[in-house]
């Protein structure tokens, strides 16, 4: 007598999508939300260093703090352009690869965006050597204050390739839909960077003293142990788009395919930093009180972009393989959705700060005039904070469709506003809050125009 064993008739187990192509099908808002969250608490690392680096460069004395202020907009720009601007276009290029399924065509470009990174940092090394005591000079650097800034950068901008790689490194494994890992490393280089920036600074533990080259230091090391890092993990194996070096030969097709995004998208930061630099200076002659006002509202603009970044960095290889694989309206969807959750929750933080200012600004001070210059601003400027948050993940979906040439000119404009305006107002002896609203002005056509260079575009081959 022989018993039958029961038969399975159960249906065999659907095969478990690839992390890559999940990103074709999967909800957009709640992957949005899973890609950005990590590069959310990322940024917020890296504000976190900004506020550890002043307060000790603070305890180095005032003239350390000038010099500081005068580096600032060279070390913002080439983080932005690495990160955001030729990052995005290297993000954009391989997750198209990847959407159209042609995974060896994602790894070259891959490796081609490192000689891309390695070309921008000797670039920006080159410049600064030679050139940083003339820009510090015209940016109104004198004596001490020129000395302690040219320390600064020497030692900081030796070092632009190491910046530059962990920013492209990066880029290549985010264009693969990883945002985990790379939010990782960059949250703990920015921990160790406050800690050796702090340590080489003041001379913490019985170290020397090196004051602001010592700073600049802690960066250089911090970040080039996470381009080692980076290098390891991608030619590892471990990742999910592995470099393979042998096979490798130079193709100016993938240079074009990076460069027609990522190059085309590096105006964008360099006309945000003209335009800070453009308005601080045409507010200085209003007097210190509007000076320090507009400080006390920018720096919460500042605290604010990680939020814009976060979404609109998530988008990129979305928008990049739904491109790639043909799928235009759910390109369109997930940057939609993207600028809406920007637009959203800047813009209600803006609309609380404007509907009452003193939540943040007496958190920094209690000088009425400096008080009353933080709540105009606002009053001004915070209700456009949606329209800016629209604006920077669009610019970011853009490079994820390769077509980010409407949102940069949307930034020009934004850069012309604020400077023959701001120029008119001072001209015409305007009082200083139609300064704070011509910067909400230019908000509000930044965001209107790139959603309009965005609905009018032709995404797709």
């Amino acid at each position: 007598m022989t018993i039958d064993a029961p038969i399975d008739t159960a249906a065999p187990p659907a095969p478990v999508a690839s992390p890559i192509a999940s990103l074709l099908t999967a909800p957009i808002l709640p992957t949005l939300l899973r890609l950005a969250i990590p590069n959310m608490i990322a940024m917020v690392g890296s504000t976190l260093v900004a506020i550890a680096e002043t307060s000790y460069i603070g305890r180095l004395g005032t003239i350390p703090l000038a010099a500081i202020a005068l580096v600032f907009p060279f070390a913002m720009l080439t983080q932005m352009m690495s990160a955001g601007a030729m990052g995005g276009g290297v993000s954009s290029a391989i997750s198209r690869a990847l959407g159209a399924g042609n995974r060896n065509r994602a790894a070259t470009l891959a490796v081609h965006a490192g000689i891309i990174g390695l070309c921008g940092g000797l670039f920006f090394t080159v410049m600064m050597l030679a050139f940083g005591r003339a820009f510090f000079t015209l940016l109104g650097g004198r004596e001490r204050v020129l000395e302690e800034a040219c320390g600064y950068s020497q030692v900081l901008f030796s070092g632009a390739v190491a910046i530059w790689l962990v920013n492209t490194l990066a880029s290549i494994i985010r264009g693969t839909g990883d945002m985990r890992l790379p939010s990782m490393i960059l949250i703990g280089t920015s921990v160790l960077q406050i800690a050796l920036g702090g340590t080489l600074g003041l001379g913490l533990f019985g170290v020397t003293q090196f004051g602001m080259p010592g700073v600049a230091a802690g960066q250089l090391i911090a970040f080039s142990c996470a381009a080692i890092f980076f290098l390891w993990y991608l030619l590892s194996g471990r990742s999910r788009l592995p470099l393979n070096f042998r096979a490798f030969h130079v193709e100016r097709a993938m240079f074009f395919d990076i460069l027609k995004v990522g190059a085309v998208a590096c105006l964008s930061p360099l006309q945000t930093v003209l335009t800070i630099l453009i308005f601080t200076k045409i507010l200085a002659t209003f007097g210190t009180e509007m000076l320090a006002g507009y400080g006390i509202g920018s720096r919460l603009e500042f605290l604010l972009i990680p939020i814009t970044f976060a979404f609109g960095i998530a988008s990129v290889p979305m928008v990049g393989m739904a491109i790639g694989a043909g799928d235009l309206k759910r390109a369109r969807r997930v940057a939609w959705t993207a600028a809406a959750a920007s637009g959203l929750t800047v813009g209600t933080i803006g609309l609380v700060i404007a509907l009452d200012p003193a939540l943040w600004v007496s958190l920094f001070t209690r000088d009425t005039g400096v008080t009353a210059a933080a709540h105009s601003y606002f009053h001004w400027a915070g209700p456009a904070f949606a329209f800016f948050g629209i604006g920077v993940s669009l610019y970011f979906s853009s490079q994820g469709a390769a077509r980010v040439g409407g949102p940069v000119l949307a930034s020009t404009g934004r850069l012309l506003i604020v400077a023959i305006g701001g120029v008119g107002l001072m001209l015409a002896q305007a009082p200083a809050w139609t300064l704070f609203a011509l910067i909400g002005g230019a908000m509000v056509v930044f965001g209107l125009a790139t959603a309009a260079s965005v609905a009018l575009a032709r995404w797709g081959k």
